[in-house]
């Protein structure tokens, strides 16, 4: 018997879609930095992660950015192709690394246009995601950074099979919204009270309980979202 897919949207198919979709899913490796989609530009492919993260990324005229989303293995890189788009204003680039199944953009639309259960499951995932972005929103201006440091880890220690991975200054300056003064602060802080173990641009959760306590109730409110719309979510590893 097949392995059960390790990306949550894959494991909702019902198992003819999955089927079809199957011979056309190629393995990738996601590394640090890697563009997956760029701004305005056509999208080729469709990724559905299975470890690591991947980042939405606004930029303005000046050159600065700040993340406005997050995607890991609930959910799928490219969903303009959900509806019925092309392109996207934003950058998506792969801020902590890992691995994951690309698509043909084009495939992936044939495939949605032949099932209805499957467009429910993507479309779905789209609301899901919607809500994050806006959650994310209200987050940045009402809650103080380590809540906000505290919750962004803790979504990312659940796309990943442990409690280390990498974390750079500038992806977390950039999720933050902040100078890198302000970021080195945030994690200094959950650090020094012990919840975090942060060096040589890696994390490393210390105490999951303590950092759910010190999270705002953004962190929570959002995975129930997630499981609303798309059920239960699979155990997670760790």
């Amino acid at each position: 018997m097949p392995a059960a897919p390790v990306n949550r949207l894959l494991s909702l198919l019902e198992p003819a879609d999955r089927n079809r979709l199957q011979p056309h899913l190629k393995p990738i490796e996601l590394k640090y930095k890697q563009a997956l989609i760029e701004e305005h530009k056509r999208i080729e492919h469709i990724y559905f992660l299975e470890e690591g993260v991947a980042s939405l990324v606004n930029k303005m005229n000046n050159g600065d950015a700040v993340e406005v989303g997050t995607i890991g293995n609930e959910g799928v890189v490219g969903y303009p192709v959900l509806m019925e788009d092309d392109n996207t204003p934003t950058d998506v680039y792969i801020q902590v690394p890992g691995s994951g199944l690309r698509i043909e953009a084009a495939i992936f639309r044939r495939e949605l246009e032949r099932s209805v259960e499957m467009r429910t499951v993507f479309l779905h995932y789209a609301h899901a995601f919607f809500n994050q972005v806006a959650q994310s929103a209200a987050c940045a201006h009402l809650h103080p950074l380590d809540q906000r440091c505290a919750r962004w880890l803790l979504m990312t220690r659940e796309r990943m099979p442990s409690d280390e991975f990498l974390l750079t200054h500038e992806f977390l300056s950039m999720m933050l919204g902040v100078r890198r003064a302000g970021d080195t602060e945030a994690a200094g802080a959950l650090q020094r009270d012990g919840l975090i173990r942060y060096r040589q641009g890696h994390v490393t959760i210390l105490d999951r309980e303590r950092l759910e306590a010190r999270s705002c109730e953004c962190y929570a409110v959002t995975k129930a979202e997630f499981d609303r719309l798309l059920g239960p979510p699979p155990a997670q590893a760790g």
